[in-house]
């Protein structure tokens, strides 16, 4: 896992780096819907940001304290942190 911000002002929270070789960005947002929308919005101009070079991500992610998981019509996946397994 690693922290991402590049030149250009593209940021996120974690990228998981999987053992198959493909990644994911993850935003954690702790406080709220706010920052749940904040969170996907970032995801995608993250994505948006990236060289065609660089393959697409697995799946990408908004890590939050608490609430329901879901999906987001933009693919991005909305999970409670006591959601995740171990």
């Amino acid at each position: 896992m690693r922290h991402y911000r590049d030149s250009n002002g593209l940021e996120c929270d974690a990228v998981l780096h999987l053992d198959d070789g493909r990644w994911a960005p993850v935003e954690i947002k702790l406080g709220g819907e706010k920052g749940i929308f904040e969170g996907i919005k970032n995801l995608i101009k993250l994505e948006d940001g990236l060289s065609l070079e660089y393959p697409k991500p697995a799946f990408k992610m908004v890590l939050t304290a608490g609430g329901r998981a879901y999906m987001t019509p933009e693919g991005i996946a909305v999970a409670p942190i006591n959601k995740l397994g171990v």
